[in-house]
């Protein structure tokens, strides 16, 4: 049976690293252009090359770049460094190659399909149908770019997807150690791969100690998600430690792009929102500006005697007292999130013949239906995540035969909430990039809420001891 079980996985990792690669590769590669961030990343590995292209094509080759430092922290930075490796072993003069990192990570997210299908307990046709349907979400035009990108959002998709994969396999007892490993590999690359992806920590310690094998108690009930959580919580600290997390070194950029691109927007009471912010009639003149505009409002004289105004604080104050602008503010947040597909990121090569900020199509699956619900925002984004929430709670009330879908769709769905909240309220730029962290797990978790719904197989029957021959048997021999 276990072997079996072996050559079904090797299948599953072949068959989808081959659709992968071509996806990738074929007719020509495919990325996402680097938004202005790359720096952060590309400083690590001395990439930082004043030329490079922004936004509008993808650089497949990064060489030796200027000097500088970051305290951007991301497990993005392993993958970066394992491509950097590889490439100079295979000959690469670059700093980081692109098509490296892509054939690397497609090769771990080819894994990361294969673990979650073992973990799923279904018969072998829907297990097929669960990979094909997996295949569509990694490979989505949304999401595929970002595994070939100097960005962070690959790291994010491939860590929650290993995390999900492991939570399945701990369920299951001849798996779970496997399961173990997985989900310590998720953890550490979900977790620490962007600072908004730190919402995961509670969700992943509270799925990861309810995840268990039918059957297991006591000491073997606990000491396998002791020593995941154990790891992964190390592996954090240690990782987190090492730069700036909490992304201090943007907090006041962050909450001046929350003010003038997003509370006031121009659309509503603009001179009502800036007195409630206590910013005076004057800086209406800075809506729609960034940060790293040249126009922006810190350059005005005015700006340092109204600078304790653009904090955390104030901005929390403002939601507080203002609900329908937060409803108002969400609601765009839900828009961005169905929208999928930033306008200023380009998917193809410097080289590659195509128009600046041309965009590439082929898997749209996912993103194409979600950006035609785009207008409607949290009015399709709500019944979505209440459907695949009922779909958890069905899992559960079959307690010990499929609560670990529940587990996984509770985790994906609690992030999904909290991660629109965080990029509307606390962002404000950005806002169709900062979203996809919601809209993969919300996707990922419409397909593993179809899946609970795939009949699972059937138990074997314990065996039933017949009393009436062993009496005889009793009474002959007396």
């Amino acid at each position: 049976m276990r072997s079996k079980e072996l050559r079904f996985g090797l299948t599953v990792f072949a068959a989808s690293l081959a659709l992968l690669l071509m996806r990738f590769l074929v007719p020509r590669p495919i990325g996402m252009a680097d938004n202005g961030d790359g720096w952060r990343l590309l400083c690590g590995l001395g990439g930082k090359q004043l030329d490079r292209p922004s936004e509008g094509w993808v650089r497949f080759s990064y060489g030796q770049g200027v000097p500088c430092t970051s305290d951007y922290v991301s497990s993005q930075s392993w993958l970066d460094w394992l491509a950097n490796k590889a490439g100079t072993l295979l000959g690469s003069t670059g700093i980081l190659n692109l098509l490296v990192l892509g054939v690397i990570t497609c090769v771990l997210v080819a894994a990361a399909i294969t673990a979650t299908v073992l973990g799923l307990d279904l018969t072998g046709r829907y297990r097929w149908i669960a990979t094909a349907l997996l295949l569509l979400v990694m490979g989505d035009s949304a999401f595929f770019g970002y595994f070939a990108s100097t960005l962070s959002e690959g790291a994010g998709f491939l860590g929650i997807l290993l995390i999900a994969g492991g939570l399945f396999l701990l369920h299951r007892k001849h798996l779970r150690y496997a399961g173990a490993i997985v989900t310590v590999l998720g953890g550490l690359i979900g977790i620490n791969a962007k600072s908004q992806t730190l919402l995961l920590i509670p969700l992943f310690v509270i799925a990861v100690l309810m995840a268990r094998p039918a059957g297991t108690r006591g000491k073997a009930r606990w000491v396998l998600p002791l020593a995941v959580l154990a790891i992964v919580g190390v592996g954090t600290l240690g990782m987190q430690s090492q730069g700036d997390p909490a992304n201090a070194e943007y907090r006041e950029a962050n909450m001046y792009n929350a003010v003038f691109d997003s509370i006031v927007d121009g659309k509503h009471d603009t001179n009502a929102d800036l007195a409630a912010l206590g910013l005076p009639p004057s800086f209406a003149r800075y809506i729609g500006t960034g940060w790293w505009s040249p126009g922006a409002a810190w350059h005005d004289p005015l700006y340092p005697r109204y600078r304790d105004q653009i904090s955390r604080r104030n901005i929390a104050r403002y939601y507080a007292t203002h609900p329908v602008r937060v409803a108002q503010i969400l609601q765009q947040g839900g828009v961005n999130t169905l929208t999928a597909r930033p306008d200023n990121l380009g998917s193809f090569g410097e080289l590659s013949g195509e128009p600046r900020l041309s965009k590439e199509y082929r898997v749209p699956v996912f993103s194409g239906l979600a950006a035609l619900a785009a207008p409607a925002g949290l009015f399709v984004l709500i019944p979505i995540w209440l459907l695949a929430g009922w779909a958890g709670v069905r899992a559960f009330r079959r307690r010990e035969n499929g609560r670990e879908y529940g587990i996984v769709l509770f985790l994906l769905l609690f992030f999904s909430v909290g991660q629109l909240g965080l990029s509307a309220l606390g962002e404000g730029v950005e806002g169709v990039k900062h979203q996809l962290l919601t809209l993969f797990p919300t996707v990922l978790a419409v397909v593993f809420a179809g899946i609970s719904l795939f009949p699972r197989p059937a138990k074997p029957e314990p065996p039933v001891i017949d009393d009436e021959p062993m009496t005889e048997t009793l009474e002959a021999v007396r």
